[in-house]
């Protein structure tokens, strides 16, 4: 294989020693091998088995865990494997990844061999990522060499990249002493995504109408992921807070996970991959700042001190979170069962078995969205006396009183700015903060598909919360095909999507939202790719190429046919009441203590649906 490109890293065989040996070059001295050789670009373009993947990167975590999980712990007794396990395995990922790309390339896997990393490239950096606030860490082809016994005296650890994307701010802003007008609360609930606070803040609601107090603490960095005062604005008992300023541009490892070397491996593919090395690999992701979705571990010693006092302030009976698995939300589930409060949470998004970045869930209470999510629901509870709730979702509630009309209106001026005609019919896109190759991948199959259904279309692409809208500009100028235009972030699909005449999507919610309203739903993606699965229930139409989309779209003629309520119980409980119901749960929990009801409940009055309109996300 040639290189086809230039610029980059390419492996190539050398055979000076009498056996096979590969080293890592740059693209000149690629250019004039004479061996066997390939651009490092080219392999993690490979594909590659994914069930494979999945149970060589339990391997590794098991290994991990057994060898390092004691290395350290935050004063009140988290491990550091346990509160970082989310960003450590989606790193072992790419590592495992490149190691089965590199076994399914025929040259080494017919000559397998060591590789010798290439002299000062930095073994830990960042791949691209669409999302403005996620730090997307990567192991090298150096890194791998580094993990599989190669000498790395020149090397150091954190790539150029990595080493100048090092965050200096973030929108906190909350001075470090604690306030002191917080007094006692019942429920203390923490955020660091839009869509966790708008998950929460209708259950807040509902319980101030029961007179319980609430405090809303916002971990956002990004400042288009906090929580504002507007949804909790002028509601009596509901205080919002903000994390202390800096605390999230801290950076410091844990001082046990400097390992020098040892004997220790486990086996990846045939590969032998030393755990001493990884640790000390991992620790360079546990010293960087990474934002609230991946702190420091001196970001989480000094989170865990803050939240205990929070908790030992206000003495809430229960702690409310949306995301007990990433390292903050372990984080607070941990300390609340220190601090003797009932924890609680509230799925915020779709579950499929296979698409989870780690299955574990550590609150005591769990509530899900439909009774397809009860059984991964206990299947992945950590919590001893754990019980799972089949309640729907709170942002939900308000679905049955959008106005079609403004969003119908909102869409076509996104078209049709200056009075033009809009096309006759509208797809939403509501994205995913993939890379943005799998983006273009998307954009591709999707933008083909409408231009060769039958009538007029046009696309409204929704960004994720979490996503740049600058990813999309090139889609945007297309001078071929269908209009494009993107919606703005703060409205997202979630604003926009009941004026559509379908919802495109691989992974958002929206999908079920859509569904619930009676739009016709694709599920878009290459075959193999994860979706929310909502074809398996009737409620959506899998698209794995420009002919399915093209097809699913021109045979959307008339009123489409009602779906049974049994279908969409199975995605969602929607009443209009999720928030009502939850904040009962609550209530009853707080008053009673643990109980040993069935996990399913049903009891609750319905809540008033408010109009949503084309302006909110």
């Amino acid at each position: 294989m040639s290189p086809t490109a230039r610029g980059g890293l390419g492996l190539v065989r050398s055979t000076a020693t009498g056996k096979p040996t590969w080293a890592l070059v740059g693209s000149g001295a690629l250019a004039r091998a004479t061996t066997d050789h390939v651009r490092t670009a080219d392999l993690e373009a490979k594909s590659i088995d994914r069930q494979e993947l999945r149970t060589l990167v339990e391997d590794v975590m098991a290994a991990l865990d057994g060898y390092g999980a004691s290395l350290a712990f935050t004063p009140g007794g988290a491990g550091w494997l346990q509160v970082q396990h989310v960003p450590v395995r989606r790193f072992v990922a790419e590592i495992v990844r490149k190691l089965l790309a590199l076994n399914a390339w025929a040259p080494f896997a017919m000559a397998p061999g060591p590789l010798a990393l290439a002299p000062y490239e930095g073994l830990v950096g960042l791949r691209s990522s669409s999302s403005r606030d996620y730090l997307a860490y990567t192991v090298t082809w150096s890194g791998v060499a580094y993990v599989l016994g190669a000498a790395a005296p020149h090397n150091p650890t954190r790539s150029a990249q990595l080493r100048n994307g090092a965050r200096r701010s973030t929108a906190n802003t909350e001075p470090n002493p604690l306030p002191s007008d917080l007094g006692r609360q019942d429920v203390l609930a923490l955020s660091w995504t839009s869509r966790h606070a708008a998950t929460l803040t209708p259950v807040l609601a509902e319980l101030a109408r029961e007179g319980q107090k609430s405090l809303l603490l916002d971990l956002a960095t990004d400042a288009a992921e906090r929580c504002g005062a507007g949804p909790v604005k002028g509601i009596e008992g509901i205080k919002l807070r903000s994390a202390p300023s800096g605390l999230f541009t801290l950076s410091g490892t844990a001082e046990g996970l400097h390992r020098p070397d040892d004997e220790h491996v486990v086996q990846v593919g045939g590969h032998g991959l030393r755990i001493a090395r990884l640790v000390k690999l991992l620790s360079v992701l546990l010293g960087t700042g990474g934002g609230c979705t991946q702190p420091s571990w001196r970001t989480l010693v000094r989170a865990e001190n803050w939240l205990d006092g929070m908790l030992s302030s206000t003495r809430p009976h229960t702690v409310l979170l949306s995301n007990d698995t990433s390292p903050l939300g372990v984080l607070a589930a941990h300390a609340a069962e220190r601090h003797g409060a009932n924890s609680v949470h509230v799925q915020h998004g779709a579950w499929t078995a296979e698409a989870v970045a780690w299955p574990a869930l550590h609150s005591r209470d769990i509530i899900v969205m439909g009774e397809r999510d009860l059984a991964l629901g206990r299947e992945w509870a950590r919590h001893p006396q754990a019980e799972v709730h089949v309640l729907g979702q709170p942002r939900f509630d308000s679905l049955a009183g959008l106005s079609r009309q403004a969003q119908r209106r909102y869409l076509e001026k996104l078209l049709a700015p200056g009075g033009r005609s809009a096309p006759s019919r509208i797809a939403v896109w509501a994205c995913q903060p993939f890379n943005p190759d799998h983006l273009k991948s998307h954009a591709n199959l999707l933008l083909d598909g409408l231009a060769e259904a039958d009538s007029d279309w046009g696309l409204v692409i929704a960004p994720h919360p979490a996503q740049g809208a600058d990813v999309f500009t090139a889609l945007v100028k297309r001078d071929d095909g269908p209009p494009v235009a993107v919606a703005d972030p703060r409205v997202g699909a979630r604003g926009c999507l009941a004026g559509a005449d379908v919802i495109a999507s691989a992974y958002s919610t929206c999908g079920i939202e859509a569904a619930l309203l009676g739009i016709p739903v694709l599920e878009i993606g290459p075959p193999g790719e994860h979706t929310l699965g909502l074809a398996g229930h009737g409620l959506a139409t899998r698209c794995e190429a420009t002919v399915d989309v093209a097809e699913a779209l021109s045979g959307m003629r008339g009123s489409p046919t009602p779906i049974p309520r049994a279908a969409l119980d199975a995605v969602c409980r929607w009443r209009g009441d999720s928030a009502a119901r939850i904040a009962r749960l609550i209530t009853d929990r707080a008053s009673t203590g643990p109980r040993v009801d069935k996990s399913t409940h049903h009891a609750g009055a319905a809540s008033s649906p408010q109009d949503e309109g084309a302006s909110v996300r």
